[in-house]
């Protein structure tokens, strides 16, 4: 058990971040299984600018890497692309 008053608070703001992250990620993460379910063209580029901004989102704060926001992007264009 922590001793110190900013300890005991810097627990408590580390649960409250987890869980914060937690959801965001989650969130994301269906969001992306969502997409790569879907077979129109124009819904899933409708989809894809805010699933973009979401993944960039998430970057900025380091809820997730640049790297994998990047390569979630990069990997829906080019499933989209392929959609007729």
């Amino acid at each position: 058990m922590a001793n110190h008053k900013s300890s005991l608070k810097r627990i408590r703001q580390t649960e409250s971040r987890r869980a914060r992250n937690r959801y965001y990620a989650k969130t994301a993460r269906n969001a992306v299984r969502n997409l790569r379910k879907m077979t129109d063209k124009v819904e899933a580029e409708a989809k894809f600018k805010v699933l973009a901004a979401m993944l960039d989102r998430l970057a900025s704060k380091n809820t997730i890497s640049k790297n994998k926001a990047a390569n979630l992007k990069s990997k829906l264009s080019h499933h989209i692309a392929k959609l007729g």
